[in-house]
């Protein structure tokens, strides 16, 4: 049997650890903390790393989903809801067309959560142009992506993937129109709803939507370097293509906050986050997704791996928390 450690050895492994791997990628930052309370560890690399703010990519899909599910818990809207309930047909024109047939009218809130609804994705989805939308972000820097441009992507160079329930294909733009619900429902803009919910309640002091507010910190830093096919973004306007998807800036401490909130019971029910928790369709090998949270399945990776499977609600991609 292991023996068992205590934090400060945790934390020389850990440095060895990610040293190495920083070693290997000295142009490309690297962010990690590991939290336990059982273990009495709170560790980060590299030190003070935990207040250092950076853009968290599709982490804010865990933050649009807890939102869609409590305005569900307060009773102004169903999941089972069809989307067409609360945004126009001409911004859904286009965008579930599959096989010569209109399935707008078919998609639910649900399908949207769970990337089922059959929509493309527009930032990493084939097009029918063959030009990536990775291809605009990097060659037009300066341009600014409202979420009706992002829309506008898919409704004009790409095709629905499937009959809404009947496919699973992850979509950003899905999480975009998630966004315009909110808006609609709450009449506030999705940044508001943010800060309202999440960001002010619980403290999160360095946390802000890029491009649609700022952080209560008013020593606001400079965020961390963002790198797609080794070019340097992060002063680019055209990272403005995330939005409800993913844009929002936040720190490592401060998305220890939230999952805190979410785990504890502090923002939806346990019913409900036992639901979006629920992950069956299989994203790659290993990985699992549910309603805005993942799955990781260990034993997928290698056999001797832990049986049990864990949900990282997103976070997996910048932190490790323990139970």
């Amino acid at each position: 049997m292991n023996k068992p450690f205590n934090s400060q050895q945790a934390a020389h492994h850990f440095d060895k650890y990610f040293q190495k791997i920083q070693s290997k990628n000295l142009n490309k930052p690297i962010q990690v903390k590991v939290y336990s309370e059982k273990l009495d560890l709170d560790y980060n690399y590299p030190t003070g790393a935990a207040n250092q703010p950076y853009h968290v990519a599709s982490i804010g899909k865990v933050f649009t989903a807890t939102l869609v599910q409590i305005l569900a818990e307060r009773g102004h809207l169903d999941i089972k809801d069809f989307i067409i309930r609360y945004l126009p047909l001409k911004t859904l024109e286009h965008l579930f067309v599959y096989q010569n047939i209109d399935y707008a009218s078919q998609v639910t809130i649900e399908h949207l959560l769970g990337h089922t609804s059959g929509v493309a994705d527009y930032f990493e989805g084939g097009t029918t142009n063959g030009k990536s939308f990775l291809d605009d972000v990097l060659t037009n820097p300066s341009f600014h992506w409202t979420p009706q441009r992002l829309l506008d992507f898919t409704r004009e160079h790409q095709n629905a993937t499937g009959i809404p329930g009947k496919v699973f294909n992850y979509s950003d733009t899905g999480y975009i129109l998630l966004g315009l619900i909110i808006e609609e429902i709450t009449g506030k803009s999705f940044a508001q709803n943010l800060q309202d919910e999440f960001f002010l309640p619980l403290e999160m002091r360095d946390s802000y939507l890029m491009f649609y507010s700022e952080p209560q910190n008013p020593d606001k830093k400079i965020i961390e370097k963002i790198w797609f096919n080794n070019v340097e973004i992060s002063g680019f306007e055209s990272l403005s293509c995330d939005w409800s998807g993913g844009g929002i800036i936040s720190t490592t401490a401060d998305l220890l906050k939230f999952n805190q909130a979410l785990r504890e019971g502090r923002l939806v029910l346990k019913s409900t986050l036992e639901s979006m928790d629920a992950c069956t369709h299989k994203f790659q090998p290993g990985i699992y997704y549910g309603l805005g949270m993942m799955e990781i399945r260990f034993k997928e990776f290698f056999f001797l791996l832990m049986s049990k499977n864990f949900h990282f609600s997103y976070l997996i991609s910048s932190m490790c928390i323990f139970n």
